[in-house]
């Protein structure tokens, strides 16, 4: 009996101590422990460097809407802004490296060169994103098949946009890490080929067979 009391008289404690833990927090930290949860589901376990971002707090937005070009906003306008954060991307046919900004609403993901929107694409749509197990900051939007084709980007801050996109469009579960290599869209029915592997230094090429090879 007093073993069964002892055991009732813990799990009491541990309750009262959650919920004024709980409500102990503010409206910011519960956002960063909902996306952190979300991040630890996508990538705990597959990406190299995600041990090390545990401590590393996501910030609301790398960009402020007043950052963006007045052009932008008013094509846009209407949208709720929710992130904004400093991108390169690479062409899919030379893999030229561009830079760019991916800006996030409520409803749509936007590649942005200065004053033009490059492509926008709705959440609704959104087939997949992947990224690799390495600690290269890749990551490909893969969309439907149109003109356009997928959208390979770099992120400095790669677990915190993954996060936020996959949280804004509701599709944590089409997240993909891969290991060795992974398909694109080019357009127009063609696909590509990504090759992560491992160097001495970072650096993202088109090799002699024409892949994007990522070191």
């Amino acid at each position: 009996f007093l073993m069964q009391t002892s055991e009732m008289l813990q799990k009491l404690c541990v309750r009262n101590l959650v919920r004024k833990y709980c409500r102990g927090l503010t409206a910011e930290r519960k956002v960063q422990l909902q996306q952190k949860v979300v991040t630890s589901a996508v990538f705990s376990g597959k990406k190299e460097g995600y041990l090390e971002s545990l401590s590393q707090p996501f910030l609301e937005t790398r960009l402020k809407e007043s950052d963006l070009n007045p052009k932008v906003l008013q094509l846009i306008r209407g949208e709720n802004i929710k992130y904004v954060t400093p991108v390169v991307k690479y062409d899919r046919n030379g893999f030229k490296a561009r830079e760019r900004l991916l800006v996030l609403t409520q409803s749509s993901a936007y590649v942005v060169e200065m004053a033009k929107i490059k492509q926008k694409i709705e959440y609704s749509t959104l087939k997949g994103i992947s990224t690799s197990n390495l600690s290269d900051g890749i990551v490909v939007i893969h969309v439907p098949e149109d003109k356009k084709g997928d959208v390979i980007l770099q992120c400095e801050h790669l677990f915190e946009t993954v996060t936020k996109l996959c949280i804004l469009a509701n599709k944590q579960s089409v997240v993909k890490v891969v290991k060795g290599s992974l398909r694109f869209r080019v357009g127009s029915g063609k696909e590509g080929t990504m090759v992560f592997t491992v160097g001495p230094e970072p650096q993202v090429f088109k090799d002699k067979t024409g892949q994007l090879t990522v070191v």
